[in-house]
């Protein structure tokens, strides 16, 4: 009875077998897949059971044995079937366009008559041998049969079926396999192998927690089968203890096998060894943690629906207005807490700003080490955790303020483009008392979302204000660029004073001069105190002003020429457009001679007015007119020039609807042409606008 070595294999399999069949009827669910998959179970579990049965007598009933056998491979074999055309198309029934039920009865009642072969054999003048061929034939048919659908059920299977399948395929790949070898031994040697035989029940007994791991992952045909998880890691751990242990114990025989006199004395030495290596190993707290995680993580399905936890978290955050304490709240939800804090890295790379939702702010803001230990480990801080094993966290330091606070739970990284953008501060919950590994790597995932929101606020922040201080900068230097026009007026009075203070008309020019001069300043302080450039725009007749233009700048050298073909009118603001007109004459003044020539001249054509400012002087390249005239802080005249007049003037006529353009060539000279629309094109083209969008039905009748 005790070296009845086949009686206790199939033992374990029909054990192993009959305790998957009771979990999948106890926990019954209506699925397509259900009822094949629970008959296959059952009918492998009274199989095992009959051979390990029949071990008792001493003549086995083969036919008994035999029948028990098809029932197991016709149940497992129309289970992939069935699978098989879930798979193509929905319809259990219909695999590659065609129904199987119909040929795989027929190959049933063929096989049932290979083994009716045997208790006939008499009546049907055939040799027990023949018929005990035919069998073996049978089963090695199967077996292939099996095989070819097992590799077409992961052949079929998408990319993400796989990770359902893999361990169905695994398993019953495993028996089939098994069963081919054995077959096929038998039938090239025409007996059976008793230890091949005997083993069987091991190989099916060791297929069956894969094939519970593969019904777990399988929503289509699982029957919501639950294992324990300390269960599965207690007993991942003791089988693969006995595979270590195999596999010790074959070493060791080869050592004594090869190692001669000192054969027993490496043995026994080499069998210490690995005893004490697998003691030390299963007391190893970090090892067995590391494996309870790998097996949660590989073989149980997840608790959380990310699609959903994803999708939510991503409407939360695209709905907050006050980002700082809306990512608490949102992240918060994950682990259910009822408030937190958030400590956000500032501009000098220190965590400070803390925003808080629901819970007192700290009075103390020191962290020891806690900042520079997260961006190298990456953690997710468990405080109680912590307080009870701080080893667990090496050589964490955590100021005295988080410690003592014993609300304070979780301590979570948010990280962007690997470095910690913000530490979120979680406090404790009544409705969850731990976190996994997996509320770890959700709270790390979601962390890094919500710390790309938090670096794209402190980028909008930082852009917001360069974009205020270079609106600063631009008028400041729009201002001073007026301000030196002003000075190199107020310049040229004080070095004619000395030449013409006698002279009641020069002092009548100057007072003029001075007054002139007040009120640009004056203007100046009133757009430096609201950050307007220009007044409101007026109508400007364009004669009178080139007129003023010209006779400003009448007493430089060359004198300007003014042409008017036409009167012209433009909306502008007076003063600006001036400074405009002003710049360029000034400019065409300083690049020519005093002996050489400088006109204006205005030119009305349909809609638009073109003033052009013509001179003799050096020019200046196609290159330069390309590349620099236009660009601010870009200067010939060295130290006296600002390099802004050019861009300021332009910005301001295209502004206006118009724009300069310039001709120039070394040594010849340049002309500048502004053109600018005229005020009725403009009252014009918003009249016709206006009639184009009438919603009056008889706007468009002749």
């Amino acid at each position: 009875m005790i070296g009845n070595i086949s009686l206790f294999t199939h033992a374990a399999a029909a054990l192993g077998f009959f305790v998957l069949a009771a979990l999948l009827l106890t926990q019954w669910r209506v699925r397509p897949l259900g009822p094949g998959l629970l008959f296959a179970a059952v009918a492998t579990a009274v199989w095992a059971a009959i051979v390990a049965a029949g071990t008792l007598y001493h003549y086995p009933p083969i036919t008994l044995l035999q029948l028990s056998e098809l029932a197991r491979n016709a149940g497992w074999i129309f289970f992939l079937l069935q699978l098989l055309g879930f798979q193509s198309g929905g319809d259990v029934w219909t695999w590659l366009g065609r129904r199987w039920f119909n040929p795989f009865i027929g190959c049933l009642i063929a096989s049932l008559g290979i083994i009716a072969l045997r208790p006939f054999s008499d009546l049907l003048s055939l040799s027990t041998a023949e018929a005990g061929d035919a069998a073996l034939m049978l089963w090695l048919a199967m077996a292939i049969a099996g095989l070819l659908l097992v590799e077409q059920v992961y052949r079929n299977a998408s990319s993400s079926e796989r990770w359902g399948v893999k361990f169905l395929c695994l398993g019953l790949g495993a028996l089939y396999i098994y069963d081919f070898v054995m077959y096929a031994e038998a039938l090239l040697f025409r007996q059976m192998n008793a230890q091949l035989w005997q083993a069987r029940g091991v190989i099916n007994t060791l297929v069956v927690p894969w094939l519970v791991i593969a019904i777990a992952r399988n929503r289509n045909w699982r029957m919501d089968v639950h294992v324990s998880r300390q269960v599965v890691f207690h007993t991942v751990t003791l089988m693969g203890a006995g595979v270590y242990l195999v596999c010790m114990a074959t070493i060791g025989y080869f050592i004594r096998y090869l190692g001669g006199s000192w054969g027993g004395v490496l043995q026994i030495s080499f069998w210490a060894g690995s005893g004490a290596l697998l003691i030390t190993l299963l007391f190893s707290g970090t090892l067995r943690a590391r494996l309870r995680v790998w097996l949660a993580k590989h073989f149980f399905s997840y608790r959380y629906d990310y699609r959903v936890e994803w999708l939510r978290f991503t409407e939360e955050l695209a709905a907050l207005e006050n980002i700082p304490s809306g990512v608490i709240r949102t992240m918060a939800t994950i682990t259910m807490s009822p408030g937190g804090l958030l400590l956000h890295r500032s501009s000098d790379g220190r965590l400070s700003d803390l925003a808080t939702w629901e819970l007192d702010p700290p009075a103390a803001k020191d962290l020891g080490n806690l900042q520079e230990w997260i961006q190298q480990s990456g953690w997710v801080i468990d405080l109680q955790e912590w307080r009870n094993a701080s080893n667990l966290y090496g050589d964490l330091q955590a100021p005295d303020w988080i410690s003592e606070h014993k609300s304070l739970w979780l301590i979570v990284p948010l990280f962007f483009q690997e470095e910690l953008e913000a530490l979120l501060f979680l406090t404790r919950t009544d409705l969850k008392d731990s976190v996994n590994w997996e509320d770890r790597d959700l709270l790390k995932t979601a962390g890094r979302q919500a710390a790309a929101l938090l670096a794209q606020q402190r980028a909008s922040q930082g852009l917001v204000e360069a974009r205020q201080f270079d609106a600063f900068n631009r008028l400041s230097a729009y201002v001073i660029h007026d301000l030196k026009n002003i000075l190199a007026q107020q310049s040229l009075m004080v070095s004619n004073a000395k030449k013409h203070r006698d002279n009641p008309a020069f002092i009548d020019d100057m007072i003029s001069t001075v007054d002139n001069s007040v009120k640009r300043m004056q203007r100046l302080m009133d757009q430096m105190r609201s950050g307007m450039r220009s007044a409101s725009p007026a109508t400007v007749e364009l004669g009178p002003l080139l007129e003023q233009v010209v006779q400003a700048r009448a007493d430089g050298l060359p004198t300007p020429q003014l042409s008017l073909a036409s009167a012209a009118t433009v909306t502008a603001d007076r003063e600006r457009l001036s400074t405009v007109f002003g710049h360029l004459v000034q400019n065409a003044q300083e690049a020519t001679t005093d002996n050489g020539e400088l006109s204006v001249e205005l030119k009305v054509d349909r809609s638009m007015v073109k003033v052009s400012i013509s001179d003799t002087g050096c020019g200046m390249s196609e290159e330069f007119v390309r590349s620099r005239l236009f660009k601010p802080f870009e200067s010939t005249k060295g130290l006296t020039g600002m390099g802004i007049g050019a861009f300021e003037s332009r910005e301001y006529v295209r502004q206006l609807g118009g724009d300069i353009s310039v001709v120039s060539e070394l040594g010849t000279g340049s002309r500048f042409s502004v053109t600018l629309p005229l005020t009725d094109a403009i009252q014009n083209n918003a009249a016709k606008q206006s009639n184009s969008e009438s919603c009056e039905p008889d706007t468009h009748r002749g």
